[in-house]
């Protein structure tokens, strides 16, 4: 943690639904005029596409039909700690981009499934942005969410999750219904082990929960909308949180545990504005008053 130079950790699996969590971050930073830096948590990946197609196999072969990008020993973690701690203690650090598809080639000058050269991040930035699968791990030597003044896990209940993923999947990567079932099965262990743990490390968390029949994830035919859905909001430390003026701004909510408010899915953008605005502005105050 820093004074200085602030972290916000936003931890969630692919399909989770942590890129809209970013967009929201995004508008509260031009809001409030605030400069950011930002982490991808696929640039942390060992092996590029190719690489991890090859890997994927070599495991196969021997045995393993569990490896994925969920797991530690596929994802360069150590670094990621350390452009943590270093942003902690010089606001500064080094950054690389992994690039997803066609669009991202002709941005970043690549080819998809590859990554970027890693370069400095932006100089004399107010905060950091992480979002990706590991922001809040612990395991052996690993605690990537030590230096985060911030942490948020994004958890759809799982059958969401999965819908999620496969219709994103299908639609953005062209990946059949079966490829992205295998993927999720593969994935399973390592999900387990390393990405519901981090959970009980973040601050917030912010859950999806379908009101709408999602028995079969792999037919489903739409994913549920807003309307469809609540979602539930954690706080691990609740001192602090003005829960009545939650509730009064966000009309259909309710308390769901001393520490939980259950929101009407179409108010969940409104919801993370309110709560995270002001957990952004003392951050942005605090390293003011440390200068």
């Amino acid at each position: 943690m820093s004074r200085k130079h602030p972290i916000i950790s936003v931890t969630g699996s692919s399909g989770a639904g942590t890129t809209s969590v970013r967009r929201v971050f995004e508008q509260i930073f031009r809001r409030e005029k605030i400069t950011a830096a930002y982490l991808e948590g696929d640039a942390f990946h060992r092996y590029d596409r190719m690489e991890m197609k090859q890997k994927m196999a070599e495991a196969e072969a021997a045995g393993n039909r569990h490896f994925s990008h969920f797991s530690p020993e596929t994802n360069i973690l150590a670094e990621l700690q350390e452009i943590f701690r270093t942003y902690a203690e010089t606001g500064a650090g080094r950054c690389r981009h992994y690039i997803h598809d066609e669009r991202e080639a002709e941005e970043y000058g690549g080819e998809p499934g590859t990554f970027t050269d890693w370069e400095q991040l932006p100089s004399n930035t107010d905060i950091l942005l992480y979002e990706g699968l590991h922001g809040a791990l612990k395991h052996g030597d690993i605690d990537t969410g030590k230096h985060a003044d911030i942490k948020i896990g994004v958890v759809p209940v799982i059958n969401l999750e999965w819908i999620q993923k496969i219709h994103r999947d299908r639609a953005a990567r062209r990946y059949s219904t079966e490829a992205v079932t295998d993927t999720i099965l593969r994935r399973m262990p390592d999900y387990v082990h390393y990405i519901c743990p981090q959970f009980t490390e973040t601050d917030i968390n912010f859950q999806r929960v379908p009101l709408v029949d999602t028995s079969n994830p792999f037919v489903a035919r739409w994913i549920p909308t807003a309307d469809e859905s609540m979602v539930i909001i954690r706080f691990r430390d609740p001192h602090g949180i003005d829960f009545p003026y939650l509730l009064s701004m966000l009309h259909g909510s309710a308390m769901s545990r001393a520490n939980s408010i259950a929101v009407p899915g179409n108010k969940f953008d409104l919801a993370m504005q309110l709560i995270l605005t002001p957990v952004i502005m003392q951050l942005i105050d605090r390293k003011r008053r440390a200068q």
